[in-house]
């Protein structure tokens, strides 16, 4: 099964601490404007970041694998390429083996592309479209590239092989970076961001992992339990605090 576009990321690229561990790829979320890789929590088997209304973010996939895999990539519900309602079958990146990813927003052009931001529910690019109902998660589908069948070596020469016919394609996949209400993710600022279309064959019609990572406010995750606040302590009493004052 062919997407009708697949497209491999070329740049540089950051490393990433705080992740959403999958058995093929691992996930995280990098805010740009504070300069930090989001920390991950986890609430009755899900994963959570917090998300800061303003600021701008990078979502950032590594492939865990030593061949290709196709990373089809929502954000709240919408196909970060074609910008449709997502479905695995749609376009996505292709991660070469133990590279990152860096995908920082909305594909616009082979070089273009509208930075991600966290902002309230209404000023959301899913809601704008009038899409609201999924905003607030990113989703990853992760497909492996269908093999080429191995030659066979000719009867008359059991102990030879075919050397040339062993060899894999394998594509760079890279990425440029430096670089209340519900929270969904804006369409900012357009900034350059590379990107050529490759060929991938996928190995199944579904994917093979989907990582699911939500995002809210920091008083929303705390309302909801996904994050518990340090309760307070009053100080304890001392036995020696000092020496005898004057009697009122």
């Amino acid at each position: 099964m062919k997407a009708r576009t697949i497209l491999v990321l070329l740049g540089l690229l950051c490393t990433a601490q705080a992740r959403a561990h999958g058995g093929l790829i691992d996930l995280s979320v990098y805010d740009r404007t504070d300069g930090k890789r989001l920390a991950v929590y986890w609430h009755e088997g899900r994963a959570y970041v917090v998300g800061k209304p303003g600021n701008e973010y990078q979502v950032s996939v590594r492939n865990r694998l030593p061949n290709d895999v196709l990373a089809v990539v929502s954000v709240d519900g919408v196909n970060v390429i074609s910008g449709e309602t997502a479905h695995p079958a749609q376009t996505g990146y292709v991660l070469s083996p133990y590279r990152n990813c860096d995908i920082l927003g909305w594909r616009k052009s082979l070089a273009e592309t509208a930075a991600f931001y966290f902002t309230a529910l209404p000023d959301s690019y899913a809601a704008r479209t009038g899409r609201p109902d999924n905003v607030g998660v990113i989703g990853v589908a992760v497909f492996r590239r269908k093999q080429e069948p191995q030659p066979i070596a000719p009867q008359s020469a059991p102990y030879s092989r075919d050397d040339g016919a062993a060899a894999a394609e394998k594509l760079a996949s890279q990425a440029r970076s430096q670089a209340e209400s519900s929270l969904g993710t804006g369409h900012g600022r357009r900034e350059t961001s590379y990107v050529q279309n490759v060929a991938f064959e996928r190995a199944t019609p579904v994917p093979v992992e989907t990582i699911t990572l939500y995002y809210d406010s920091y008083r929303n995750l705390v309302a909801r339990g996904v994050i518990r606040e340090p309760v307070p302590m009053a100080p304890l009493p001392r036995p020696f605090p000092g020496f005898v004052p004057d009697p009122a």
